[in-house]
C-alpha cells in the first residue's frame, strides 16, 4: 500500500509500506530541513512504536540532532514540550484514529506547530535528494527527558476559565476509554487533579485497541453501558494519541462527535462575554457541523471555515486571532494554551461547563438546535469526479459549492461535503440537515450520480 503523504503526516502500514527504511529516510529529511538543535520525539503505544521510535531516532542522530525521548505520549503533550522547550522541531510517532497496523510521523516546527503545506513540500525536497547526514563526529545523541505529562497538565490548570474546586464540589463520576493508547494515565491524571472521580476502561497503555480506535459512537458500546451501569456523569472518548474527543451523556447515548467542539465554543466565547469582554472569531474545517455558525451568532461573533486537516485551521486561528477552533471530528484548538487539537483540554472544557450549568450533559445538548450529521467512506471508484461530480451537487438544489477542499454544497436543505480522505485511502461524505431523511436524500443523490 502506497504511503498517505498530506499535510496530516506521514502514514502508513507497517510492513506495507511503511518500514524501517522508509521511516529513516522521512525522518532524515525532516532532520536535513531542521536548524541545528535538539528534536523532542514522543509516541503512542503501538506495537510498532519502539521499531519506528529506533529509526527515527537514527535518522535525526545521522543529521546532527540530539533526541529527546519523551516516551509515550499524547499528540499535544508533544507539541507543548516542544513548544515550551528550545528544541527545534518535533516528531510524533501515532497513526491517530487509524487502526492499530497503521503507524506516522507527524512532524513539529520548533515552535510546537505542524508544519505548513510549503514546509512539508520542503521536506519532501530533501527526502527526493538524499542530502543531510554529518560525519561521525557531529552525530546527534539520545537521551530520555522526564516531565513532559506535569508541562501539559499545568498548562490547563493555568487556564484563567478553570475552577478546579467548584468542579471538584460537584462531586462529577466520569468513564474514560483510552482505548489502550496514550491516554491512559495522563487522562486519569487530569480528572484526578479536577477532583473527577474517573472509572478507566482501556487505559492500560498496551496498544492493543480492543475495538476500532476512531472514537465516533459505533465504537463506544463498551464505554455507554459502563456509564449507565455505573450512574455516571459523563464517559469520555479519546483516540490513541488523545488530540480527539468524543462524549457519552449521564443516559449512557454516544453523542456525535461534533458536539465536543460545539460546547466547547459555546463554554469559551459565553465565559469571555461574561467578563465584559467581546469575544473575536472562531476557525473550523469545511467538514464540521453547522452548529458552530449557530453558537457563533448567539455570541456575536463570526467563523471562518478552512480546508480539512488540523494545520489549515491552526494557520487560520493565528492568522485572524480566533479565540478558538478545532475540527468536528473532536478536535478542540485553544491557542491560549497551544495550537493543537487536545482531548485534555475539551475534557476540562466540558467538565467546567457543566459545572456552571448545575445540569446534566444531555441538558446542555438538548438547548442547541437539532440537527443530524451522517458520515460515510467510500472507493474512490464508485463515486464521479471532477466537473461531473459539481455536475451531481449542483442538482441538489439551489446553494453554493465551495472548491477549497474536494467540493462542498451549501444550501437552505443543509449541505454536503465530498473530498477524498488525508488519511485514508477513501472519499469521504459528510452530510448533515435537519432530519434522518434529508440527511439520507442528499448522500442517496451524491452516490447515484
Amino acid at each position: 500500500m502506497p504511503l498517505r503523504i498530506s499535510i496530516s503526516g506521514i502514514r502508513g502500514v507497517i510492513g506495507d509500506g511503511l518500514d524501517a527504511v522508509s521511516v529513516t529516510r522521512w525522518a532524515a529529511a525532516f532532520g536535513a530541513w531542521l536548524p541545528p538543535g535538539p528534536v523532542v520525539v514522543g509516541r503512542d503505544p503501538r506495537l510498532s512504536g519502539p521499531m519506528v521510535f529506533d529509526a527515527v531516532a537514527g535518522a535525526l542522530c545521522s543529521t546532527g540532532h540530539d533526541v529527546w525521548d519523551i516516551g509515550i505520549a499524547t499528540t499535544p503533550t508533544t507539541e507543548i514540550a516542544v513548544q515550551q522547550s528550545n528544541a527545534v522541531g518535533g516528531v510524533i510517532i501515532t497513526a491517530s484514529h487509524n487502526p492499530a497496523q497503521w503507524n506516522a510521523l507527524k512532524f513539529l516546527q520548533g515552535n510546537g506547530l505542524f508544519l505548513t503545506k510549503l514546509q512539508n513540500r520542503d521536506v519532501r525536497t530533501r527526502f527526493e535528494d538524499g542530502s543531510g547526514h554529518v560525519g561521525y563526529r557531529e552525530l546527534g545523541r539520545v537521551s530520555l527527558r522526564e516531565g513532559a505529562d506535569r508541562q501539559h497538565l499545568d498548562a490547563i490548570t493555568g487556564a484563567s476559565w478553570l475552577d478546579t474546586e467548584a468542579i471538584a464540589a460537584r462531586g462529577l463520576h466520569a468513564v474514560l476509554d483510552a482505548v489502550e493508547g496514550a491516554g491512559g494515565v495522563i487522562v486519569p491524571r487530569l480528572l484526578d487533579v479536577l477532583g473527577v472521580r474517573c472509572t478507566g476502561l482501556n487505559c492500560g497503555l498496551s496498544g492493543e485497541f480492543p475495538h476500532d480506535p476512531e472514537p465516533t459512537p459505533v465504537h463506544l458500546e463498551q464505554l455507554c453501558g459502563t456509564v449507565a451501569a455505573e450512574g455516571a456523569d459523563i464517559g469520555f472518548a479519546v483516540d490513541p494519541d488523545v488530540d480527539r474527543l468524543a462524549l457519552v451523556d449521564e443516559k449512557g447515548r454516544a453523542l456525535s462527535e461534533e458536539m465536543t467542539l460545539v460546547l466547547a465554543v459555546d463554554f469559551v466565547l459565553g465565559k469571555l462575554k461574561a467578563t465584559g469582554r467581546q469575544p473575536g472569531p472562531v476557525a473550523v474545517n469545511l467538514s464540521t457541523t453547522g452548529l458552530i455558525e449557530t453558537v457563533a451568532r448567539k455570541h456575536g461573533v463570526s467563523v471562518f471555515r478552512t480546508p480539512v486537516g488540523e494545520a489549515n485551521v491552526v494557520e487560520t486561528i493565528l492568522d485572524e486571532g480566533c479565540e478558538l477552533g478545532g475540527e468536528g471530528n473532536g478536535g478542540v484548538i485553544y491557542p491560549a494554551i497551544h495550537a493543537g487539537r487536545d482531548a485534555l483540554v475539551g475534557i476540562a472544557m466540558v467538565l467546567q461547563a457543566l459545572t456552571e450549568s448545575g445540569g446534566t450533559l444531555s441538558e446542555m445538548v438538548a438547548a442547541l438546535p437539532p440537527v443530524v450529521m451522517r458520515k460515510i467512506k467510500v472507493p474512490a471508484d464508485q463515486l464521479p469526479a471532477g466537473d461531473d461530480l459539481k455536475k451531481v451537487l449542483a442538482s441538489l438544489g439551489p446553494g453554493t459549492i465551495d472548491e477549497r477542499d474536494g467540493l462542498k454544497w451549501v444550501g437552505e436543505a443543509g449541505w454536503v461535503h465530498v473530498r477524498p480522505s488525508n488519511t485514508e485511502p477513501v472519499v469521504r461524505i459528510i452530510a448533515e440537515a435537519q432530519d434522518e431523511k434529508q440527511v439520507a436524500d442528499l448522500i442517496r443523490k451524491v452516490q447515484a450520480g
